[in-house]
């Protein structure tokens, strides 16, 4: 959702690199750019006032003009206001002293609510509570019906005393099912309510009276971040009529420009608590302003990779997984098996371009990220459980016919086993050298990712060899030349020996990462 501002951003910040001290213009034409990129990106104009004049005013200060670095000092400061118009901490659930919490999503039709009950209810099971899906949107055709699909999907109670449909009083079902949470031990409740296709005093009045019947710990307002000016507008109405506790942003996996999304919080005072950003139950999470503002300004958000990494694999089998790459085998013990697991692993913690996109600087590659064909690794589980146990441990022994059989079984070519197979070899190969601390093969320029020790030692026997010229017109002419050469190789090439014409656009993965992909 937020690709455009990224990319605006990012090349705003281009401009400054290379500068050792910005001029009042520099900061000028920045505040410009950044600000043409958030009017862009549909922010409210208030907010980007306000945030301007909060970067501009810091820029000017003594944190930029003594720094080492300015144009980094700058990034900081942008992305501590991000952090800053996004709320800035994080806002979590405050829960009831004496239980039912009660939860109220509150919302225009067609915000997401309903669904998000459930996306909800699951994230609060896994918390380890006992949530209470309760069906008090008893007007729109199927509501309660759904309702009830989503808690039975998310594995969750429900409770749906009418048949909605217009039938019912939603009221009354609200203030029954209090007393059926606690009879039942339900420490949870969330309130499914109505919405309208607008704003209107009947849904007002209606959202007031279930409000007061149940008297919520948590009114939370869904917004569909992909609305636009208009979730700012429908937000105020709601503050005014209703109130609200906390924001919910829906559907934040949309390609729509998504800067209303950065206004609410700014413009109604209530942080943002929640997004959901899949159609999957479990593409729901808890909001944090600070890693939404670094994956905006493509820093890459590695906690939330951190967390989604420790919810899905266990440190008993990493470190199983680890002892076998470090062995003194060179990695032989890891089989095909090992690596059918590592890869299932990876597909549980969600789709892998998402994952890609949590890395720092990935923006550059994001046309490649975007195009990798999710499928590829059903296609590998599928030619790997056509082998014979065997053949998985000692994939050596793979020939021409047993190639063909496996190709059969898993309905591929017999070119897709050959490759698999040379993959793994190399993945193996890489992984070990990695887990051994050898770093990434076809990488020298980065530290601790080069080519390996033994390639840096023979560079320093190399250069240990070479001698001065006696003749000190020789010498001088020779120190010239190569200074040139330092100058030229500087100007030509960007961070970490990457191309730095055109802006990057013509960076390409390694050969070992591309055929992974």
């Amino acid at each position: 959702m937020f690709d455009t501002l990224s990319d605006r951003l990012s090349a705003t910040f281009k401009n400054l690199r290379g500068k050792g001290r910005l001029s009042e213009a520099d900061i000028d034409a920045t505040a410009r750019e950044i600000r043409i990129a958030l009017l862009e990106a549909d922010v409210a104009l208030p907010v980007v006032r306000a945030f301007i004049a909060n970067v501009k005013e810091r820029a000017r200060g003594v944190e930029v003009s003594q720094a080492l670095n300015p144009a980094q000092q700058v990034v900081k400061i942008v992305n501590e206001e991000l952090v800053a118009i996004l709320g800035g901490e994080t806002r979590r659930l405050r829960f009831a002293k004496t239980a039912p919490t009660v939860i109220m999503l509150a919302g225009l039709q067609g915000a997401g609510k309903t669904t998000l009950a459930g996306k909800l209810g699951l994230w609060l099971k896994g918390q380890g509570h006992s949530p209470l899906l309760v069906a008090c949107d008893l007007q729109r055709p199927n509501a309660v019906n759904q309702l009830s699909v989503v808690a039975e999907r998310a594995g969750v109670a429900v409770y749906a005393p009418e048949p909605g449909n217009g039938v019912g009083d939603p009221v009354q079902v609200a203030k029954d099912s209090i007393e059926f949470a606690k009879a039942k031990v339900h420490d949870i409740v969330i309130v499914d309510t109505a919405g309208r296709l607008g704003i209107d005093q009947e849904l007002m009045q209606q959202a007031a009276d279930i409000r007061d019947a149940v008297s919520p710990d948590e009114i939370l307002f869904v917004v569909d971040a992909m609305i636009g000016q208009d979730a700012v507008n429908t937000a105020e109405a709601f503050r005014d009529g209703v109130g609200f506790d906390g924001v919910v942003l829906s559907k934040l996996d949309g390609d729509a420009r998504g800067g209303a999304a950065l206004s609410i919080a700014h413009v109604t005072g209530k942080q943002i608590m929640f997004a959901s950003n899949g159609e999957k139950l479990e593409d729901f999470d808890a909001f944090h302003p600070d890693r939404m503002a670094s994956r905006i300004l493509d820093m890459g958000d590695l906690l939330t990779l951190i967390e989604q990494a420790e919810k899905t694999f266990s440190q008993e089998e990493a470190a199983k997984m680890a002892s076998k790459l470090q062995s003194s085998k060179g990695g032989k013990d890891f089989t095909l098996d090992d690596f059918l697991a590592q890869m299932e692993q990876v597909r549980k913690m969600g789709s892998i371009s998402k994952l890609l996109g949590m890395l720092p600087g990935m923006g550059q590659i994001k046309d490649q990220i975007n195009n990798i064909d999710e499928r590829d690794i059903d296609r590998t589980a599928a030619i790997i459980k056509s082998m014979t146990p065997k053949e998985r441990a000692e994939p050596t022994i793979i020939n021409g016919s047993r190639r063909a059989r496996i190709a059969r079984g898993s309905g591929v070519e017999v070119s897709a086993v050959k490759s698999l197979v040379e993959r793994f070899f190399e993945a193996r190969k890489m992984m070990s050298k990695m887990a051994q601390g050898g770093g990434i093969p076809g990488m020298p320029g980065m530290p601790g990712m080069g080519g390996g020790p033994g390639r840096q030692k023979k560079q320093v026997k190399q250069a240990k060899g070479k001698r001065k010229s006696g003749n000190p017109m020789k010498r001088k002419a020779e120190e010239q030349a190569a200074a040139a050469r330092r100058e030229q190789a500087a100007a030509q090439g960007g961070a970490f020996g990457l191309p730095a014409q055109d802006g990057g656009k013509d960076f390409e993965l390694p050969d070992e990462f591309k055929k992974f992909m």
